[in-house]
């Protein structure tokens, strides 16, 4: 495996222990409250959930068309992670909205947990799948971020839970206000 995706299987690990680590502080009974009309915690993983799969995806198709039109294998090993504003993704004062496809639709927390560990591995399986290429020149534009290379996309997916797992913080300093 090249050493560009054992960096960033870590950070998905790391990132995930984050969010799990916010998601369980929050005590069962209050994973589904929404205060002040922000998303509940649950709302917040099902959020992810339905992101997840669908990051696959795209990363999945880029892979294939990137080795169809012949891109060669990956030539470098410097660490990915250094060159990638992962604080920018990870910064709360900038509020992001999501699009109406990555809208939580109700699910119970525990459903969200679940949906979500679904989808992860997914997001794995699109990494490996293309990792004899140079996934550093297959690129795929974010719509806050601009074109990013599928290293990127996945660097990405890891400090989008770190953003969420924030939030879930804040989250629970505000239920636990009331």
């Amino acid at each position: 495996m090249h050493a560009r995706i054992i960096e960033l299987f870590a950070y998905l690990d790391s990132q995930r222990d984050v969010l799990r680590s916010a998601f369980q502080a929050v005590p069962p009974a209050l994973r589904d409250q929404s205060p002040t009309g922000r998303w509940s915690a649950g709302a917040v993983v099902e959020h992810l959930a339905i992101l997840q799969p669908r990051l696959a995806g795209i990363l999945s198709t880029k892979i294939a068309e990137a080795r169809a039109a012949g891109v060669g294998p990956e030539t470098s090993f410097e660490p990915l992670l250094p060159t990638f504003d992962l604080d920018k993704v990870v910064d709360r004062t900038t509020r992001a909205t999501a699009p109406e496809t990555g809208q939580p639709k109700g699910l119970a927390a525990a459903d969200a947990w679940e949906a979500l560990e679904r989808g992860t591995p997914l997001i794995r399986e699109a990494l490996l799948s293309g990792s004899d290429l140079a996934l550093n020149e297959v690129m795929h534009p974010h719509p806050r971020f601009g074109p990013m290379s599928v290293y990127q996309w996945v660097a990405f997916a890891g400090a989008h839970e770190a953003r969420h797992a924030a939030q879930i913080r804040e989250l629970l300093a505000e239920l636990q206000a009331r």
